[in-house]
């Protein structure tokens, strides 16, 4: 949400990145665009992992969404940074090594679905060629 954006770059930094019209206004529909983005790109590295929608939202996935929004919107702007750059190419590899088992996200994962699952059961009728039922036949 836009309020976790100003929380964690301040307001002033926000509007630079998302006064998209110069008016001296955030522009709330691209925010939500860059959010939802980020989103997306968050489900599509967590997704297979864990079941979606999350049961709660770690913090850490609030920050990486915040991070990947922020560089949206600065690229869209022309306002692109060093730094933003930096902390977008931090997030995705944090949902890579999230995505490859080699980081969590402290929630459970979703469990594997099985196929089949059942117990199978061969059963045959009674055998016809014994040693005793053959013998004296050669």
């Amino acid at each position: 949400m836009q309020q976790d954006l100003v929380d964690r770059f301040g307001e002033s930094e926000l509007l630079i990145a998302a006064d998209l019209d110069g008016d001296g206004v955030i522009d709330a529909t691209a925010v939500q665009k860059a959010l939802d983005q980020a989103t997306n790109e968050i489900d599509a590295w967590v997704g297979e992992r864990y079941g979606l929608p999350l049961p709660q939202v770690p913090d850490i996935v609030v920050d990486k969404c915040c991070d990947i929004a922020f560089y949206k919107l600065s690229f869209t702007a022309g306002k692109l940074t060093e730094e933003k750059r930096k902390r977008y190419e931090d997030a995705i590899a944090l949902l890579k090594a999230i995505s490859a088992r080699k980081a969590s996200l402290g929630i459970a994962e979703k469990e594997e679905e099985s196929v089949g699952g059942g117990v199978t059961v061969v059963r045959s009728g009674t055998r016809l060629f014994t040693r005793d039922a053959m013998r004296g036949l050669r």
